[in-house]
């Protein structure tokens, strides 16, 4: 055994030194002895610094054991690990150990981070480090213990195995929250800052061969809110703000798992998003308040009615949470046909069934799906079924009639905005059939516009239209309204009311504009277009042309020179 130094327990406060080839297991025991020597003589200052030394013992034996190319061959022996954890597991469980609250305290405060770090090793180091922990969080106290534990997850995560070594600090966390007795919403608003940025960062960071340890970490979060959800049971009133915290707390974990690009840890995931629904159910949430967002407005105004800074701080943390309620839904639609979501499925598909009965709540479902459609953060088979969900939404017939009667003001800047975000699929989705379902998406909600207010959204849309090929979609289903109102002055024979005073047919009119608006950008400069060589200028002049020579066919013959020499001639002057 190496040569060690008088321990500070009977020297004062020196520190503990060792010589350089001393076995980490040698080296932990004599820390352990020290520690034991400071407690036994009450030299508290004594028993800190052999707490720190045992903590840097084990937290180098990590990195050691971490290292495949390094030079020792100690630490990364098989079993090494385990045989460190064990030694600490044994101290622990003496009875002058248990009996000593102040070795209890010294090594609770420094060790829960190296233990996890060593538990996340291969072998039943994981099981040895979890009793360690259990340990500590079962004879510390647990306010203590949440500060302690917060403070090691608020760590830089180091993979592969800081997913692991995340997972046990988690669980140990879950089980302080079980045993808090009061001051529950102070508690829970220390802890889930904390263990949202380790799932955001999880997220941000895992690949495919962090698989099984990605869904561990969730489903590790899943536990926090199992303890969450045990306190608002404990409660004799039931509190809303806590029960407003866990729905969403659910929320932003469904956010979170569904950001998973991977496809195996996607589809491992939906378990843990259907265990969350027991969360939202308890907290109060409801398939219909999901569809349309309001039960998340309500959560978050609730957390916010204080004027505390640190409430405005902590809602910021559930950034996502209106992503998660258009995520729930859209997941329990993926799902429909699993037995796992058979009761889920049947609250979904009464809420559509509300929903698609009431015109305003239809609007605000619809733009709820924008928050999938338009982050960058969602995989596109989500997308996809963003987009079923909004087809069934929208429904099949007569929704321009109704929406006619519908005052459109209060929704024209949220549906300019899910446009936007199924613009952003249909050109930027790597699958044929996404795009296709995206367009047609987008001209069903552009028909649910009032006609009155349509071609102003069709107008807004052309007007932030950074591509030439979408432009010219969007021109394309202006000449279809150009169409569809021509054909309607003709079978009503009303001429008055398909014309204003200039005799130009409104949508007509409002088309020219539109084009000319195209060929003359109000800017300056030449139009959009891909490229400025000839062939391209021919190609979007010739399609340009088409649209325009439409107008021209369904306009009165005595108003086309009117109206049509000046698109011509701005159309040759390209």
């Amino acid at each position: 055994m190496a040569a060690v130094e008088p321990s500070a327990a009977t020297t004062g406060d020196a520190p503990i030194s060792y010589s350089p080839a001393a076995p980490y297991s040698a080296r932990l025991r004599e820390a352990l002895t020290a520690l034991s020597e400071a407690c036994d003589s009450g030299n508290s200052n004594a028993a800190e610094t052999a707490s720190f030394t045992i903590s840097d013992i084990l937290d180098t034996a990590a990195i050691v054991s971490a290292e495949v190319d390094d030079g020792s061959e100690d630490a990364s022996r098989p079993g090494a690990s385990e045989e460190l954890l064990r030694e600490v597991l044994e101290f622990l469980s003496r009875p002058s150990s248990i009996s000593n609250q102040m070795a209890l305290d010294a090594l609770s405060l420094v060790l829960p981070k190296p233990v996890a770090k060593l538990g996340a090793q291969m072998g039943r180091c994981r099981d040895v480090a979890a009793a360690i922990l259990k340990f500590f969080v079962s004879n510390c106290s647990p306010r203590d213990m949440l500060s302690i534990l917060c403070e090691a997850l608020d760590a830089p995560m180091e993979l592969p195995n800081g997913l692991s070594s995340f997972v046990l600090l988690l669980d140990a966390l879950a089980k302080v929250l079980t045993l808090i007795q009061r001051r529950y919403i102070e508690q829970v608003k220390v802890a889930l800052p904390v263990v949202l940025k380790v799932m955001h960062t999880a997220v941000s960071e895992c690949v495919e061969e962090h698989g099984s340890a990605a869904v561990d970490l969730f489903n590790a979060a899943h536990n926090i809110g199992n303890a969450i959800q045990e306190m608002c049971k404990s409660m004799l009133d039931k509190n809303k703000d806590l029960c407003a915290i866990l729905g969403l707390y659910s929320l932003q974990n469904i956010a979170l798992v569904s950001q998973s690009r991977q496809q195996d840890i996607l589809s491992a995931c939906g378990s843990v998003i259907f265990q969350s629904f027991n969360f939202l159910i308890s907290s109060g949430f409801t398939y219909l308040g999901l569809l349309t967002g309001s039960d998340v407005t309500a959560a978050i105004d609730k957390l916010s009615k204080s004027d505390a800074e640190e409430d405005a701080d902590f809602v910021e943390y559930f950034s996502f949470a209106m992503d998660g309620a258009a995520l729930s839904v859209v997941w329990t639609h993926m799902y429909d046909d699993n037995d796992m979501s058979k009761y889920a499925g049947e609250q979904l598909e009464l809420a559509l069934k509300e929903v698609q009965g009431n015109h305003m709540k239809k609007w605000e479902a619809i733009t709820m799906l924008k928050h999938v459609l338009s982050s960058i953060h969602y995989p596109w088979i989500i997308k996809s079924h963003g987009l079923n969900l909004m087809l069934i939404l929208a429904g099949e017939n007569h929704v321009e009639e109704i929406n006619n009667h519908v005052d459109f003001t209060c929704y024209a800047p949220r549906i300019f905005a899910t446009l936007k975000a199924i613009e952003s699929v249909m050109m930027a989705a790597p699958a044929a059939l996404v795009r296709k379902k995206a367009f047609v998406a987008l001209k069903k909600v552009i028909s649910m516009v009032p006609s009155s207010q349509r071609f102003d959204i069709l107008q807004a849309l052309v007007n932030n239209s950074t591509s030439p090929s979408l432009t010219a979609i969007l021109l394309d289903l202006v000449r279809e309204e150009v169409s569809r109102e021509s054909r309607r002055a003709d079978n009503d024979c009303v001429e008055d009311d398909g014309f204003r005073g200039s005799g130009l047919p409104r949508w007509a009119s409002h088309a020219l504009e539109l084009v000319e608006l195209i060929l003359r950008p109000p800017e300056g400069g030449p139009p959009c277009l891909p490229d400025h060589s000839e062939q391209t200028k021919a190609e979007i002049n010739s399609e340009l042309s088409l649209h325009i020579s439409v107008f021209c066919s369904i306009m009165p013959l005595r108003v086309q020179r009117l109206a049509i020499t000046p698109a011509w001639q701005l159309l040759l002057r390209i």
